[in-house]
């Protein structure tokens, strides 16, 4: 019987636990994929930990992954079995057989292995709906993304700098500064030793961003809004630290008739045509060479508990893939 991870109960790290699980055949528009790699992402830790509530208990937590089709229901034209797939908006990824729905998955292209695939389909169709459709970065645009060196962060910075843009990144270690400088960053800050909007302030010219990128939330607002240029754009996109509790629209006002949204990846790929072209233009720039996919940490799905724990300790950088 294939296995999976499953929570029982909301928790921390340790409420995964590795079970046996029973995975029927695909129903009328679904397809059954035997995962290779599964990717890893904040979003997974805001489910287990009950911050975001799943349909029901037990679930089995994770997004993305990526694999072969070893079966298809009822009326599935665009699969059929052997072929390899990924996915980046399913629930239920940390198995090691999947039955989702086959609107939701995206053929591999030739040239990007599986492990690739689950590390870049959340992460970078975040990004690619962060900076080709909430904002579309241009060039001569300055960005200002923060977490610059996680696992979106390194993926967004690349397919910045490659659109164009000047682009500033916050980090937490010196470490991780030198890595986001590598993936893109023009200019690093270290948010924990600087105050981050006053930096942005002297590297723009008084000026500010056109946008702001930020998946951290709670530690970041407001000073965020004070790195933007007057009519500039808020995109708070995850919330690493925390929840913003107390979004206060006025500040909006004050600080130069800025726009603020909270765009999320779901909304996004619920349009089959759309998500078509989200994966066609991010598989476009992973093939050129353009934006390279980093995985820096491996782990077996029966480690999850440890994969989690180490994320939210900020102790990874980059993509995680865990194996079946």
């Amino acid at each position: 019987m294939p296995k999976a991870i499953r929570v029982h109960e909301y928790g921390g790290p340790e409420v995964m636990r590795y079970e046996d699980v029973a995975v029927g055949a695909p129903g009328p528009g679904q397809i059954r994929v035997r995962q290779t790699a599964i990717g890893v992402n904040f979003i997974d830790i805001y489910f287990r930990s009950g911050l975001y509530k799943a349909p029901q208990l037990p679930f089995t937590p994770g997004n993305e992954g990526a694999g072969a089709v070893v079966a298809v229901g009822e009326g599935v034209t665009g699969f059929k079995p052997g072929d390899r797939v990924a996915y980046g908006s399913v629930s239920g990824a940390y198995a090691e057989e999947v039955v989702i729905d086959a609107r939701m998955v995206v053929p591999v292209p030739d040239g990007i292995d599986d492990e690739t695939a689950a590390a870049m389909m959340l992460k970078g169709l975040t990004t690619q709906y962060l900076l080709r459709r909430t904002y579309k970065v241009a060039p001569g645009d300055t960005i200002l993304f923060h977490a610059a060196a996680g696992g979106v962060g390194l993926i967004a910075t690349q397919w910045a700098k490659h659109l164009g843009a000047t682009v500033i990144g916050t980090v937490g270690t010196p470490d991780k500064a030198e890595l986001a400088k590598a993936n893109g960053c023009d200019h690093v800050i270290l948010y924990r030793d600087e105050d981050f909007a006053a930096r942005v302030k002297e590297i723009t010219g008084g000026k500010g961003c056109a946008v702001v990128y930020d998946g951290v939330g709670q530690a970041t607002y407001p000073a965020s809004l004070d790195c933007l240029r007057p009519f500039g754009l808020f995109v708070s996109f995850g919330s690493a630290s925390g929840p913003i509790e107390d979004f206060n629209i006025g500040l909006l006002a004050q600080k130069g008739s800025l726009y603020a949204t909270r765009p999320t990846l779901f909304t996004h790929v619920g349009d089959r045509a759309t998500l078509e072209a989200m994966a066609e233009d991010l598989f476009s720039v992973v093939r050129s060479g353009a934006v390279k996919i980093p995985v820096h940490t491996r782990a077996k799905l029966a480690d999850a508990p440890k994969v989690h724990a180490d994320l939210a300790g900020r102790q990874t950088t980059g993509a995680t893939v865990m194996s079946p």
